[in-house]
């Protein structure tokens, strides 16, 4: 919760599904873009924004699973849900997508991500996560920004993680040349950076009808977790349909009509606290700072020279 802004609170909570957050609204004749849309909270995300009437699009790396999903949201919301190819750690891929789209865009969902992976970097010498998690989700809503304009009221969605709380983002030492390369810390950095690009795209943007929020969706089961080993049964844990909850609420719900730059938990906004929570529900001041947030957007600009 940002000072001197009234913190958002909504009828739902942990265990809402993204199917009761949408319940009753209709987005007809308005178009989503979910990246990240063929496995894990992505696919509920996309079924969920698709019976609202929505025109959806999912963004993958696999065009055969993104048409397999597809076909089952399809079947089950008796919409149509359009399948494109969309590699984040490839500009060119990235540049492709935005290139082919047409017309306004009413919902961005920057969904797709990666965890905990190991130490791997692009051929630009970016560090993998913040390549996939940050910057090719940069890229891509930058060169949608006019897309997103020309819908007067677009919404922007960075799905980021209460790992946020295991790093801010180290300007100094983005891509770990000098530090020892830790995955959970490089996951936390691109976490935070969501967070913080959901700030400046606000700041920036809002005046042209666009805004944009962060959310923690919680601890799902998914193909995310594939390097991050197994473990004790989690208390809380959700479901992929309660995971994709959160996302869909700021996509939809009319209580975030105008509201941008925050960041939300469990259908919540989270309130900025002093050290992570047992319950992992609040932020940290760093991934809301309005300097962090403008120094890492022309840092980025200047990375991807734009």
């Amino acid at each position: 919760m940002l000072e001197g802004m009234d913190r958002i609170t909504t009828p739902f909570d942990f265990s809402s599904t993204a199917a009761e957050v949408v319940d009753g609204i209709d987005l007809t004749g308005r178009r989503a873009v979910v990246t990240g849309g063929a496995s894990g909270i992505g696919v509920e995300t996309a079924r969920a924004l698709a019976a609202t009437g929505a025109e959806v699009t999912i963004a993958v790396r696999d065009l055969q699973a993104g048409e397999q999903v597809a076909t089952d949201i399809r079947a089950s919301t008796g919409r149509p849900v359009d399948v494109r190819r969309l590699e984040l750690t490839d500009l060119d891929s990235v540049d492709a997508f935005v290139a082919a789209w047409d017309g306004p865009l009413d919902i961005l969902v920057n969904n797709a991500g990666i965890m905990a992976t190991p130490e791997t970097y692009t051929e630009q010498g970016w560090e993998l996560q913040f390549a996939t998690n940050h910057l090719g989700h940069f890229r891509l809503t930058l060169g949608l920004h006019d897309a997103l304009a020309a819908s007067g009221r677009a919404r922007v969605v960075s799905v980021s993680s209460s790992a946020h709380f295991r790093s801010p983002v180290i300007f100094d030492d983005l891509f770990f040349r000098f530090m020892p390369y830790d995955p959970w810390a490089a996951y936390g950095q691109s976490k935070t950076a969501n967070v913080l690009f959901a700030v400046e795209a606000t700041r920036r943007w809002a005046a042209e009808g666009i805004t944009a929020n962060a959310l923690m969706p919680g601890s799902i089961a998914t193909n995310l977790q594939r390097h991050s080993g197994g473990g004790a049964p989690n208390p809380l844990a959700k479901t992929p349909e309660q995971g994709a909850a959160t996302s869909v609420l700021l996509a939809t719900s009319p209580l975030l009509e105008g509201v941008g730059g925050r960041y939300f938990v469990d259908n919540q906004e989270a309130v900025i606290v002093d050290r992570p929570t047992n319950d992992m529900t609040g932020v940290a001041p760093y991934a809301l700072d309005a300097a962090n947030a403008e120094r890492l957007w022309d840092v980025s600009l200047e990375l991807l020279g734009v």
